[in-house]
């Protein structure tokens, strides 16, 4: 029987990362992949300067995709641009078609060292209620650690539990390729006043990034905490956003079928005894803005660590990570997107939010994933004072789960 240190099930960016960062410390890692490397994704392919500065830790170099030198931002009539700003992370971000940024993530892993096996689809091998390791091709590999990095919803993520929570807000967001006179701009633009069925702006934004090449991602996202949130049609909204941008974009044709997908923003159960699940399986998905690139290569990279310091415990060090530098501003990040649910306060809020250079700056930070516990800034203390004012409002705050399990009927694929 094969016996690894750590067994890796899925090769995304949060997987991926795990594997290299183990594998460069020295542990045996085998890495599957149940399609091959480079595989597509529905995404917005927006690198922000947090997952830049994970990609140069990996050795990444990310010179073939195109640089993104801001965000811009619109609200109704009013349009905010800024540059990324210049201080605990680099000042560039990119837009990087996930088939060939996975790729490249994947091969960092290689290059590291992990055993890749593509069109390997592997399934959790336990016993006694306990992970021994993965089952593939109908042979056992045993492992002191199996990092759960195949997505949210994945068959290994709900053999342990590690499901949504039902009381939790979740995304769902549509992309497509289209071709653009504008292709070249250096800022990814969002629009926060983005409508919903029933012509209220919903809690959620539409993007155009521009990818280099004469075309752009474009694409809506809203949060499940709209108002007739179960008659929201993603195809619609794509329509009407990309009618709105035609114009000042120089928007030509799709150049395939716009795929859509959901968000999930919280899960329980991350981690046990010889296993913890990692990026989307693990919920890391900022509700401010759907994105979760960067959250993955952390939280790959910090299971690593942890195994590499102490294995036998490196499922509970992880958790550990997880509750002290994530929780807090997932947690306050939720409650926003509850708060935001409601048409008229968000039009208020969307008002300040773009009203001076200081609010901006703060809408910045937040949308561009520029907050974390190591450098909090001015946005971060702000979440955090606004997080515990808004944790006394949870019971009204919170939909019943009735309500909040009524789905649309979009397809997502």
């Amino acid at each position: 029987m094969e016996q690894v240190d750590i067994a890796v099930i899925g090769a995304g960016p949060a997987g991926s990362s795990a594997a290299a960062w183990a594998a460069r410390g020295g542990a045996s890692v085998v890495l599957f992949e149940k399609a091959t490397q480079g595989r597509e994704k529905s995404c917005g392919d927006g690198l922000t300067p947090r997952a830049v500065i994970e990609c140069r830790r990996l050795g990444i170099d990310l010179d073939r995709f195109h640089r993104i030198d801001g965000l811009r931002v619109q609200a109704g009539s009013k349009v905010r641009e800024v540059l990324w700003p210049d201080g605990a992370f680099p000042p560039v971000g990119a837009v990087a078609p996930r088939a060939e940024f996975d790729a490249m993530v994947m091969q960092a892993a290689i290059d590291s060292g992990a055993d890749f096996r593509e069109n390997s689809p592997a399934e959790l091998w336990i016993e006694d209620g306990r992970v021994l390791g993965v089952i593939c091709h109908g042979e056992k590999v045993r492992a002191h650690l199996t990092v759960i990095a195949s997505g949210a919803g994945s068959p290994a993520a709900r053999a342990v539990g590690a499901a949504r929570v039902a009381s939790s807000p979740f995304g769902l967001a549509i992309r497509g390729y289209i071709s653009s006179t504008r292709s070249d701009d250096r800022h990814m633009e969002a629009c926060l006043t983005v409508k919903g069925p029933d012509g209220s702006i919903v809690p959620g934004y539409g993007w155009v990034f521009p990818a280099g090449n004469g075309i752009v991602n474009i694409g809506v996202g809203a949060l499940s905490t709209m108002k007739n949130f179960s008659d929201l049609n993603l195809n619609t909204m794509l329509d009407a956003y990309t009618a709105q941008v035609r114009d000042s974009w120089g928007l030509g044709e799709f150049i395939a079928r716009p795929k859509a997908w959901r968000l999930p923003m919280h899960v329980e159960h991350r981690g046990g005894p010889g296993w913890v699940v990692v990026g989307d399986a693990a919920g890391l998905v900022n509700p401010f803005n759907g994105e979760g690139i960067d959250y993955a290569l952390e939280s790959g990279r910090h299971i690593a660590e942890c195994f590499l310091a102490e294995p036998g415990t490196a499922w509970a060090s992880y958790q550990a990570i997880m509750r002290k530098e994530y929780d807090p501003f997932f947690a306050t990040a939720r409650r926003f997107a509850w708060l935001i649910g409601r048409p008229k306060l968000l039009q208020f809020l969307l008002g300040i939010a773009l009203s001076t250079k200081f609010t901006m700056k703060l809408v910045l930070d937040i949308m561009a994933n520029l907050v974390d516990m190591e450098h909090p800034g001015l946005a971060g203390r702000s979440l955090t004072i606004g997080g515990k004012v808004l944790s006394l409002a949870d019971p009204l705050l919170v939909r019943s789960p009735k309500k909040r399990e009524k789905r649309p009927t979009t397809p997502v694929g």
